[in-house]
């Protein structure tokens, strides 16, 4: 029987501000979603399948009910003809794909075409590319299906030099995807920014990408979950995964009402992965928070004076970097990075700096409401780049995570990738993305927040000052 979102939402515990993933021991079990615009606007969660309730034999499991389980579904079923059992510890969705700002750009990971060609060459960063390239068709399509109505916000992404030092260095990086891969960038001026596309007063210019979507999160994330169930595969929520073993080719996944036994188990948990969850998850990310806030629904006049004529996905280009865009309803939403733990999450001085860089790029929002306050956990790795792999080969295990905040698009690709690899048909991804695993700091793990705090502090002198 169909789990419904009336009676799930009565059963649900609250929801916890101060969750943590470095240090709690899972992300719980039935908890509320974090109070977001994207859920606060989405309705009522589709039909899903509802808890696990028996032992049970399937074929693949996959771990993670957001963005990249739900496209590992949706493809071992469309491509593959396998009808996954996805577990999801909450509702579905509940972590990164109902927390993010809904940008879908064309990137993965934190970095940079040139800093891609540093690490691995030219030719490997034109094959990534490509893949990224493909990513991005990809989740143009998916967004078109009839099940995945996520006002679609098209036209490009405006990557916006918040300092005059920063315009070499984007104009190098514009020459270099122009002429090395052939995608074709362009470089504005302020002027050109504030007549065309929006009246931020940081900008001193910026680099226009082609490809950049603006979607509504918590839709996206309802759409696939329609798709999924629509082409067989089974979604149970308040199911966390609580005991892992692995006997004669067989996994067995503990959950609170039963155990489910399978072949291949992927693992698609992203910022929210607990340390305990499998050998081969513990310590590979650091989890990065990151707020966001909604504002009230702006006037027509209040639009106009801001000059928002592109309702596209925008950043500026700090490390600690801003990212906003005006809504569909007229809100403006705008997100950063955030505290370092998740004690400290709510602490009111980071939604003060926050509110401090929005009225830097528009002074003309002081005093507007804001709707919507939210964090969520970034999910990070720690060689900055994502990775969809079968880390042993001699396990059927495989994940996919490590976004660095550029998940939104990717993990449609990403979770196509994992399905092909789950039925044995990943031989040709040859890229370093795939062929390796998630790199970890050994035995500096437990003390990797004492750098973050150094670096954050590092980071803010060379936006702001230096």
């Amino acid at each position: 029987m169909e789990h419904q979102a009336i009676e799930r939402n009565r059963a649900r515990k609250p929801y916890d501000p101060n969750y943590d993933p470095v240090v709690a021991p899972d992300p719980g079990h039935g908890r509320d979603y974090a109070p977001t615009y994207w859920i606060g606007t989405a309705g009522e969660p589709p039909a899903d399948d509802g808890p696990v309730k028996a032992d049970m034999d399937v074929d693949v499991v996959v771990v993670g009910s957001g963005y990249t389980g739900l496209s590992c579904a949706i493809h071992l079923a469309r491509e593959h003809g396998i009808k996954a059992t996805v577990l999801e510890a909450n509702g579905v969705a509940w972590g990164c794909s109902t927390r993010n700002g809904g940008q879908a750009q064309i990137s993965a990971g934190r970095l940079k075409r040139s800093q891609w060609i540093e690490r691995w060459g030219v030719e490997v960063a034109k094959k990534l590319h490509k893949e990224i390239a493909e990513g991005f068709d990809l989740f143009r399509s998916l967004i078109a299906e009839p099940e995945i109505d996520c006002l679609p916000q098209d036209g490009g992404h405006l990557y916006i030099a918040h300092r005059d030092k920063m315009m070499p260095a984007l104009e190098k990086e514009s020459k270099l995807l122009n002429e090395v891969f052939g995608y074709p960038t362009r470089i504005l001026g302020r002027d050109e920014i504030h007549r065309d596309f929006v009246r931020d007063e940081e900008a001193k210019g910026a680099m226009l990408e082609p490809d950049g979507i603006g979607v509504h999160a918590g839709r996206l994330a309802f759409g696939y979950l329609r798709l999924a169930r629509k082409l067989g595969a089974k979604v149970h929520t308040d199911s966390p995964v609580i005991g892992y073993t692995h006997r004669n080719g067989v996994h067995y996944l503990a959950t609170p009402g039963g155990t489910v036994r399978a072949r291949a188990v992927a693992f698609a948990t992203a910022g929210y992965t607990s340390p305990g969850l499998h050998p081969l998850t513990k310590h590979r990310l650091m989890p990065v928070l990151s707020n966001s806030i909604v504002t009230r629904p702006l006037s027509d006049s209040e639009v106009a004076a801001l000059n928002f004529k592109a309702k596209i996905p925008l950043t500026d280009t700090r490390t600690l970097r801003h990212y906003y865009r005006l809504m569909p309803d007229n809100r403006f939403q705008i997100g950063s990075r955030s505290a370092i733990t998740g004690a400290d999450a709510a602490n009111q001085k980071h939604l003060d700096l926050l509110l401090a860089g929005m009225h830097r790029k528009f002074p003309s929002l002081k005093g507007v409401q804001i709707d919507y306050s939210w964090w969520g956990w970034v999910d990070v790795s720690h060689d900055m780049m994502p990775r969809i792999a079968q880390p042993d080969p001699a396990q059927s295990v495989f994940y996919a995570m490590g976004y660095g905040g550029n998940g939104v698009m990717y993990s449609a690709q990403a979770g196509r990738r994992l399905a092909q690899m789950i039925a044995g048909k990943g031989g040709g991804l040859d890229l370093p993305i795939f062929t390796s695993a998630l790199p970890h700091h050994g035995l500096l793990t437990p003390f990797r927040r004492i750098g973050q705090r150094a670096m954050y502090r590092w980071y803010y002198l060379r936006d702001e000052l230096l």
